[in-house]
């Protein structure tokens, strides 16, 4: 029920209400703070101006959920949808308008949605399914890029200073990319160079147009001589898919690599600096580790905009049809209504997070990126005796981004553990990895000369 309070602005337009400014330095530091102060104001929706822009902000647990799960297509992620878009009262210039219009199926509803995300879902399950030899070759490959970029790191000797946001968390993503796509560090330096600079660009648009490029180049190759790899599987899933449509999707790989290397970056902080996940770290439970962290800290903060195809309820306000609402996974993770039902203390936390998504946009990549967190974060125990955060928490410097929620360095001291031979300490139930090959040998025919990838890992880490 409704109090009088707010019986009037309830149904007010999302134009005639006044705006709280969302990205602000308080909600970079601090965006706990100011999802409490919009819910105790507004409850699980507020109307909050983004980069000049009226939108709605959900951050109520059920509201997100109800909207994630789309009942009876109430809500669209095509832009065109989006009223004040249609009617050209977005800037042709708006920052984060070159996103919302990407034409892929992260921005796409209905059957092409479900038709190029059945791609998607088909390309990944080989390298996705436990046991698979595509699997297993990955994950052989995933240890040893992190031991690469750990060499690389520790190259000053037994202790020192690193950066375990831009020197390990970021590229290691990059790196698990190029296998994906079944291309070697050669072919793929430039590749990984400016999957960073989109990212991070000051030479994004340039970076965008290159990327495309030789993505299209890939896809055109991978459809003539097909490989074990992603675009040859997403092919073979759907063979009318063109290959301008192919090049699109993997594009995608971006936003994918942004998010699994906030996570690792996220789950390594709270793993140094938050003491309640120390037991399951000690226990040898990485995956409950990133599973709580997930809910705790979500690398992806907030998602792209969903629009409201008629009139709808949310909260204490109606929405209009075609506006837009942002969905808060962090607020909605605060939310006391779900907050107040997790066992803080326990060592087994609630899988009721929204991290992943859910409903027909829910990520299809989960178990791959949980995966690379896990081999990231447990290299790193086992490679480094001692890991302590070298500057204070409130001294760390947050990413400035409307979506992702991570560091832009995360500095430590770190002593190498001496007694390590090689394998990894195996999880309950898995195999141990095998011993890394010996600098500037071959990994087996799973990738490139160790001394190439290390020459390159150099380059680009000196280049952040």
């Amino acid at each position: 029920m409704i109090s009088d309070k707010w019986s009037a602005s309830a149904v007010a337009g999302l134009i005639s209400l006044p705006l709280e400014p969302l990205l602000t330095r308080e909600y970079e530091t601090d965006p706990a703070r100011v999802h409490e102060r919009l819910r105790v104001k507004y409850g699980p929706v507020a109307p909050v101006e983004l980069l000049g822009v009226p939108i709605w902000f959900a951050l109520g647990y059920d509201e997100v959920l109800h909207v994630m799960q789309n009942p009876r297509e109430q809500w669209s992620k095509r832009v065109d949808n989006w009223r004040a878009y249609a009617e050209g009262r977005v800037p042709p210039d708006w920052p984060l308008l070159a996103l919302l219009r990407a034409d892929n199926s992260g921005f796409h509803d209905g059957d092409r949605h479900r038709d190029l995300r059945g791609a998607w879902v088909a390309g990944l399950r080989p390298f996705q399914e436990p046991g698979s030899e595509q699997a297993r070759r990955l994950e052989r490959a995933m240890v040893r890029y992190c031991d690469d970029l750990i060499a690389v790191m520790a190259e000053g000797g037994p202790t020192g200073w690193a950066d375990l946001a831009a020197q390990y968390g970021r590229p290691f993503p990059l790196l698990v990319a190029n296998h994906l796509l079944g291309v070697t560090i050669e072919r793929g330096e430039e590749m990984v160079e400016d999957h960073w600079r989109l990212l991070d660009g000051p030479d994004s648009a340039a970076a965008y147009q290159r990327l495309y490029a030789t993505l299209l180049e890939l896809a055109t190759i991978k459809r003539q001589r097909r490989g074990d790899d992603l675009p040859s599987y997403m092919i073979e899933a759907k063979p009318d898919i063109t290959d301008e449509e192919l090049t699109r999707e993997l594009l995608m790989l971006s936003g994918f690599l942004d998010f699994t290397g906030a996570l690792i970056s996220n789950v390594i902080f709270e793993m140094l600096t938050d003491a309640r996940l120390r037991p399951t770290v000690s226990a040898g439970a990485i995956e409950e580790t990133v599973n709580r962290v997930a809910l705790a800290n979500p690398a992806l903060a907030n998602l792209t905009f969903r629009y409201a195809r008629t009139e709808v309820r949310l909260g204490r306000f109606t929405i209009a049809p075609g506006d837009p609402v942002m969905l808060s996974i962090a607020g909605a993770h605060a939310d006391p209504l779900f907050a107040s039902a997790l066992p803080r203390d326990n060592v087994r936390s609630t899988r009721a997070h929204l991290a992943w998504g859910a409903g027909p946009h829910r990520c299809p990549s989960q178990r791959l990126s949980a995966q690379m967190c896990a081999i990231a974060v447990r290299r790193l125990l086992d490679r480094f005796s001692t890991l302590k955060p070298a500057f204070p928490d409130g001294e760390l410097p947050w990413r400035p981004s409307p979506f992702v929620r991570t560091l832009r360095s995360l500095p430590v001291h770190y002593e190498l553990n001496q007694a390590f031979t090689g394998a990894s300490r195996p999880e309950p139930g898995d195999e141990p990895s095998p011993p890394a090959p010996k600098d500037g040998g071959t990994d087996g025919g799973d990738g490139p000369p160790r001394h190439g990838l290390r020459a390159f890992l150099r380059r680009l880490l000196r280049a952040q």
